[in-house]
C-alpha cells in the first residue's frame, strides 16, 4: 500500500531559508533533529503506518535523510529508484522526482519532518517491490496460491539504517544466478526492440528439408536475426537451416524434428515484445519466491514446461515429462511450494468430491452400473449396492456417498503417488494413460501432476535411504498391498509457472502460456506502472 504524505507550507525568514539550503549541502551543522516542530511532524506523518511509527519512535525521531550528513544516502537511494526499470519494476511508482523537488523547496522544520517520513515510506515501497514483487499474485489469478515471504518492514528499516547504503540496495533483489540471467535477457530484448525486431514473419505453412523459395528465405532471414543461424545466402532448406530449427525447437519446448510445421512457425513468429513480456513476468515470479529456501535437494515442477526435475545442489539429477491440469477454471494446476513427506505404492484412488458429483453422479443417474470399476461407499465405509439406490434423487450438494478405486495397474493414479499434503489435494503420481506423454502440449489432468517416469523418481528418492532402492521399491510393488513409504529426508516441492527460464547454459528458453496466467500477471504489472518499449523501425 502506498503512503501519500501531504505538505504544509510554513513561513520563515530569509536567513532561516538560507540556513536550510546550507545545511542540506552539508557545509554547516543542520538544524537540530530534536526541534519540536520536526519531531511533531515526523510523529504525525508516520502515525498512519505502524512500521514507520515504531521505527521512528525507537530511534527517537532521529533523521535518516534530511541532514547534510545524509546526502550520500539520499543519492544512493535516488539512483536505485531511477534504475527500478532495470528490474522490470514501475519506475514512476516511487515519487523520486517529487521527493527531489521537495528537498529543493524546504522552508520549515515541519516540512522537513514530513519529507523525512515520505522518504522512508518510499524506501519501504521500493524494498517490498524489489524483494517480494510489485503485485499480489492471488489478486491476479486464483491458481497462484503461492505464499509470498513478506519481510518485517521495521527490520528492513533497521537494516537500512545500520548498513552501507549501496550494500543494502544490492541485497534487496533475488540473488540467484537465474534472476541475473533473466535481467540480461531483458536488456537484450530491449535492444532488439529498439533496433527493429527480428524482421518479417514467416507464412505459417509447413516447411521441411528439401524445400526452397521465398518462404525458405523468409525463414532463413528470421532465424539469422534471432541468432539461430549464421549469415548465409542459401535459398534451400538445407542442413544448416534444419539444425537451426531444431535448436529453436529445443529452446521452446517443441518436438525437435527439424521441420518447420505450423506450431514451430507460430513460435518463430512470436516477436521480441512478447518474449520481453515473458521475461518481465518471470522476474516478478522470482521476486514472489525470494526468501523461499528451495532446498539443497528439491523437486521443480514447471507447469508450462511439462517437466518435473530433481535438483541437487543446483544441478538437475533427474528429469521426467509430465501431464498437468487441463486449461479449465477448476482443473488448472495451482502454483505453490510444499514438502514431500512420503510416497504410496499401490495406491487407492479416493475420488475427489468434485469429480464424483460433477462427472460420475450424472453417469450413475443415467445408468447405475456405469463406472463399475469404482466402489461406492456410505459415510460408515460400507459398500453400497447400486441396484438399491435411486441416484436420480441426489444432487451435487446432497450426494451422500464416496467413490474409490482399488489398487491395480488400471488405477487412475497408476502404481505410485508422491505426497506433499496440501489443502488443494495436489500430488505427483503414475498414470495408466501413457500415450498422453507423446503430445507436445500436455494439459489433460484434473489438476494433479502425472509423471512419465514415476518409478525412476521413486528410485531417486529412495536412494538416500536404501542401499538398493529399486529392489526395495519392487518389493513394495510386488506385494500388491497399498504401502506408505516415509521419506527419511523430506524434499521441498515447488510447482512453478515460468514461460521464460534460463537453461543450464544460461540461455533463456521460452514456453507457451498454457493457462493465460502470464498474460494476466503482465497486465497487472502494466497497471502498476511497468513500462514496455515500442518496436522501432
Amino acid at each position: 500500500m502506498r503512503i501519500h504524505l501531504g505538505q504544509r507550507t510554513g513561513m520563515l525568514s530569509v536567513v532561516h531559508m538560507l540556513l536550510w539550503a546550507v545545511a542540506l549541502c552539508g557545509t554547516v551543522a543542520p538544524l537540530q533533529a530534536g526541534d519540536l516542530a520536526y519531531r511533531q511532524a515526523v510523529a504525525e506523518a508516520a502515525a498512519s503506518n505502524p512500521a514507520l511509527a515504531e521505527f521512528y519512535r525507537e530511534r527517537d525521531y532521529a533523521p535518516l535523510w534530511t541532514t547534510g550528513a545524509d546526502g550520500a544516502r539520499r543519492e544512493v537511494f535516488f539512483r536505485a529508484l531511477g534504475s527500478a526499470g532495470d528490474h522490470g519494476l514501475p519506475v514512476g511508482d516511487y515519487g523520486a522526482n517529487d521527493l527531489r523537488a521537495r528537498f529543493a523547496a524546504l522552508t520549515s522544520e515541519r516540512q522537513r519532518g514530513q519529507l523525512e517520513v515520505a522518504m522512508t515510506a518510499a524506501l519501504l515501497d521500493y524494498a517490498v517491490d524489489i524483494q517480494t514483487g510489485a503485485i499480489t499474485p492471488a489478486s491476479v489469478d486464483p491458481g497462484i496460491v503461492r505464499a509470498v515471504p513478506k519481510r518485517d518492514p521495521v527490520a528492513t528499516l533497521r537494516s537500512f539504517a545500520a548498513t552501507e547504503p549501496r550494500t543494502f540496495m544490492r541485497s534487496l533483489p533475488p540473488q540467484s544466478r537465474e534472476y541475473e540471467q533473466l535481467r540480461r535477457a531483458m536488456f537484450d530484448l530491449r535492444g532488439v526492440i529498439a533496433s527493429g525486431g527480428w524482421g518479417q514473419t514467416v507464412a505459417e505453412e509447413k516447411l521441411e528439408p528439401g524445400d526452397s523459395g521465398q518462404r525458405v528465405v523468409a525463414l532463413r532471414d528470421r532465424l539469422i536475426r534471432m541468432g539461430y543461424l549464421h549469415r548465409t545466402a542459401a535459398q534451400d532448406y538445407d542442413g544448416a537451416i534444419q539444425k537451426a530449427v531444431q535448436r529453436f525447437q529445443i529452446e521452446h519446448g517443441l518436438s525437435p524434428d527439424g521441420v518447420a510445421g505450423a506450431g514451430t512457425l507460430s513460435e518463430i513468429n512470436v516477436g521480441p515484445e512478447a518474449r520481453l513480456r515473458s521475461v518481465l513476468v518471470a522476474l516478478e515470479r522470482m521476486r514472489w519466491m525470494n526468501g523461499i529456501s528451495l532446498g539443497k535437494r528439491h523437486i521443480w515442477v514447471n507447469l508450462p514446461d511439462f517437466t518435473a526435475k530433481v535438483v541437487d545442489d543446483g544441478k538437475v539429477t533427474f528429469e521426467t515429462v509430465t501431464v498437468v491440469g487441463q486449461n479449465q477454471h477448476d482443473r488448472r494446476s495451482p502454483e505453490f511450494s510444499d514438502v514431500m513427506e512420503h510416497l504410496v505404492v499401490n495406491p487407492t484412488w479416493n475420488v475427489p468430491r468434485s469429480i464424483t458429483v460433477k462427472e460420475y453422479l450424472p453417469m450413475l443417474q443415467k445408468n447405475p452400473n456405469s463406472v463399475g470399476h469404482l466402489k461406492i461407499t456410505d459415510r460408515r465405509g460400507r459398500v453400497v449396492d447400486r441396484s438399491q439406490v435411486d441416484f436420480t434423487q441426489f444432487t451435487a450438494r446432497n450426494f451422500p456417498f464416496a467413490m474409490s478405486q482399488a489398487p491395480s495397474n488400471s488405477n487412475a493414479l497408476g502404481l505410485v503417488k508422491f505426497m506433499f499434503p496440501n489443502k488443494w489435494n495436489i500430488y505427483l503420481h503414475d498414470t495408466p494413460s501413457k500415450s498422453l506423454f507423446k503430445k507436445e502440449v500436455r494439459a489433460f489432468s484434473h489438476g494433479c501432476i502425472r509423471l512419465g517416469q514415476p518409478f525412476d523418481l521413486a528410485y531417486a528418492l529412495l536412494a538416500r535411504q536404501s542401499d538398493d532402492p529399486q529392489a526395495e521399491f519392487r518389493r513394495y510393488l510386488n506385494s500388491g498391498r497399498e504401502t506408505t513409504v516415509p521419506l527419511k529426508q523430506q524434499v521441498p516441492v515447488h510447482l512453478v509457472y515460468y514461460t521464460a527460464w534460463p537453461s543450464a547454459r544460461g540461455e533463456v528458453e521460452y514456453r507457451r502460456d498454457v493457462y493465460g496466467r502470464d498474460a494476466r500477471v503482465f497486465d497487472a504489472l502494466v497497471a502498476a506502472g511497468v513500462a514496455m518499449p515500442e518496436l522501432q523501425g
